[in-house]
């Protein structure tokens, strides 16, 4: 039986079994350590299917349930990112057992759209983070110093952050400098608009104490990570047309004293030769 079959009539036999499943589910063993590792995997409900070269690449589900189980399965893989139908899902599916778990909370900037900036909170909110038992929440924050949108932007992600800290959950600011070119919203990856970035999204908010920072990957890392005492994970970015050069930036971004592990979606589960558990 493939997942959605499986998983289309439990919703409409037993949804609350995926509530439970997530309530039952065995908690993190969390603490200092060696770096996370963090599966992410909420493109697609930003209209974002395309990994590599094939823009639809995540556009199967049942391929993408598969692809997420057996990166969760692997050692050393802490913990999930996604949307609330790929954590229920992966929840119901046994994937999300001993994992931190993370639900994206604004996927409303849809990707190519004229109000892609204007990123609404359409996932998770506080409360519904709190209810299902997840372990944080994870926000975008894309900054267009041009788009008079990126006012409400801040403030929203401001009050998202207090309403996580109001419940005790850890929240995954991921900060961008952007720009427009054309319909496109094109990130700015120099290592200064990177740390403008950083220390606008590590002052959100009336309590940072609870605050991760997911941060790209960029040229100066140690410039970045030295203007932020938050813990930070360091995002994998797209597929890589020269994977062991990117593991070797990984490796040299860990080192530094407040980069706590990665957070890698499609460079670990589109691989370029297919081989998940190998990624």
């Amino acid at each position: 039986m493939s997942h959605i079959q499986k998983l289309s009539a439990l919703r409409l036999s037993d949804p609350a079994a995926f509530q439970r499943a997530l309530a039952n589910r065995a908690p993190a063993a969390f603490g200092p350590r060696r770096p996370l590792l963090i599966i992410a995997a909420d493109h697609p409900a930003r209209g974002v299917v395309g990994a590599g070269a094939d823009p639809f690449a995540m556009a199967s589900r049942d391929d993408l349930l598969d692809r997420c189980l057996t990166a969760l399965s692997r050692p050393g893989v802490d913990g999930f990112v996604g949307t609330a139908d790929m954590v229920e899902d992966l929840a119901m599916l046994g994937g999300l057992d001993g994992k931190l778990v993370f639900g994206s909370m604004n996927r409303g900037g849809l990707h190519g759209a004229c109000f892609e900036v204007d990123d609404r909170y359409t996932g998770y909110d506080p409360g519904g983070i709190a209810a299902m038992g997840l372990d944080g929440g994870k926000l975008l924050l894309r900054i267009d110093y041009s788009d008079p949108a990126t006012a409400d932007v801040l403030d929203r992600a401001a009050e998202a952050v207090r309403g996580l800290v109001r419940l005790g959950k850890r929240v995954m600011v991921e900060p961008f400098i952007v720009r427009r070119d054309g319909r496109r919203v094109v990130p700015d990856l120099s290592t200064d608009a990177a740390i403008r970035a950083v220390v606008i999204a590590s002052g959100l908010g009336a309590s940072s104490a609870y605050t991760w920072l997911k941060v790209p990957l960029v040229d100066d890392m140690a410039r970045v990570m030295s203007a932020t005492t938050l813990p930070s994970l360091v995002l994998g970015g797209e597929v890589s047309s020269d994977p062991a050069a990117k593991r070797r930036r990984w490796a040299e971004a860990v080192r530094l004293p407040n980069v706590h592990g990665l957070v890698v979606g499609r460079s670990l589960l589109f691989p370029a030769d297919g081989d998940v558990a190998a990624a």
